[in-house]
């Protein structure tokens, strides 16, 4: 059974989406105030749609922006990064996001779309040998 959870990327005044850039330089403050909203919506959206817990998982990112312009998608890595934290670490989808729990996640570069978001396909694992 595979599971999606879609979460729309916050925006600033402009209606413009904010990503967590790994090109960007940006201030510790404002990077750990759009991590955090990464991570709350993240999780809030999961418990929304009530997500079941699991020992082990792959997880697919699929980025999608409101424009067609080209990108290099694994520069967002640090937005992925704080919506697995926001699935795994505050919402416990699994037990941990080492390598023993969670294969991925695999980034995709997603179709242009009318709202910024990232969408992630979830398919469980059976349990492993190097699982609790």
């Amino acid at each position: 059974m595979t599971l999606t959870l879609t979460i729309p990327a916050p925006c600033d005044a402009g209606n413009k989406a904010q990503w967590i850039n790994a090109n960007d330089r940006m201030h510790w403050a404002p990077k750990a105030a759009l991590t955090r909203n990464w991570r709350e919506r993240t999780r809030a959206l999961a418990h929304a749609q009530i997500l079941p817990l699991m020992t082990r998982a792959h997880i697919t990112a699929t980025v999608h922006k409101t424009t067609g312009r080209s990108y290099d998608v694994a520069n967002l890595y640090p937005t992925i990064k704080a919506v697995i934290d926001g699935l795994v670490t505050d919402y416990g989808l699994l037990p941990d996001d080492d390598n023993a729990h969670l294969t991925g996640p695999d980034m995709r570069a997603g179709e242009k779309r009318d709202q910024a978001c990232i969408v992630l396909t979830i398919t469980p694992l059976p349990d492993g040998p190097d699982c609790d």
